[in-house]
């Protein structure tokens, strides 16, 4: 069971991914929070134990792993499990150099998702 403390961000410029996600995650009693940029997501981070961003990585603008190498991402205090609609062994060595958790393609794989989130934040919970 999901602590009530615990935040899982979703960034993605796709609204229908963010409420699939936010659907898919609240259904296992978490708390979550989306937004459409990376700009909304960091004006409104309040850095706390017990969260973890997903992140995807195309983005209007900025690209999840920019954002993560930028100034704005590096002042995270949160694991990242980044997201990609069209990845490539490139990409992934970036993001795992930019310190990201997990890194997966789209379409994402729901069981294989919570897993990791709950993996991340430290919760022995079946999805």
């Amino acid at each position: 069971m999901m602590n009530p403390e615990n935040t899982i961000y979703i960034v993605d410029d796709d609204v229908a991914v963010r409420d699939s996600l936010k659907l898919l995650l609240e259904s296992h009693d978490c708390h979550v929070e989306d937004y459409g940029s990376t700009r909304e997501f960091f004006a409104a981070y309040q850095p706390q134990d017990n969260q973890c961003l997903v992140l995807d990585q195309h983005l209007p603008g900025e690209t999840g792993l920019d954002f993560l190498e930028s100034t704005d991402g590096a002042a995270l205090r949160v694991p990242v499990i980044v997201m990609s609609g069209g990845g490539d062994s490139a990409l992934q060595k970036r993001a795992h150099k930019a310190g990201v958790v997990a890194y997966f393609d789209k379409p994402l794989d729901n069981n294989v998702l919570l897993a990791t989130i709950f993996k991340t934040l430290g919760i022995s919970a079946e999805p």
